[in-house]
């Protein structure tokens, strides 16, 4: 088993300056600028981000990021708010706010997702009651 000191995630974006904004303003976390022009993002509840600029940036085609929320309407309505574009994805059985309503089904979170100003795919979701 590997033994390790710290771990952390990361992801690319073109374009450094609009991250910082939409990371800082449109989501409301906490970013800092660090070294060789990336930004550290810390994360609610523990751990950071780094963000990398790469010119030839291609998005990821997957979620990168989930922001966890008590009222997935509330969330949609405040992405919304900041001009946010929810995805929708076919299969997905999302209303027609763009959420997944997975907690009704059963079937896990509420969820929606959308992009950063990269097209890094993120969410937003509602995690079920704990009994």
């Amino acid at each position: 088993m590997l033994t390790h000191t710290f771990a952390f995630s990361g992801f690319a974006v073109p374009d450094i300056e609009a991250a910082h904004a939409f990371y800082r303003d449109v989501l409301g976390l906490a970013v800092e600028e660090a070294a060789m022009g990336q930004l550290s993002i810390d994360l609610p509840g523990g751990g950071w981000v780094l963000v990398y600029p790469k010119p030839d940036h291609v998005p990821a085609t997957y979620t990168v990021l989930n922001l966890e929320v008590d009222d997935i309407d509330r969330g949609v309505d405040e992405l919304e708010a900041s001009g946010v574009a929810l995805l929708r994805y076919e299969g997905m059985g999302q209303d027609d706010r763009g959420i997944a309503r997975g907690i009704a089904s059963g079937f896990g979170p509420d969820i929606a997702w959308f992009t950063d100003p990269a097209g890094n795919i993120l969410s937003v979701l509602q995690n079920p009651p704990v009994d």
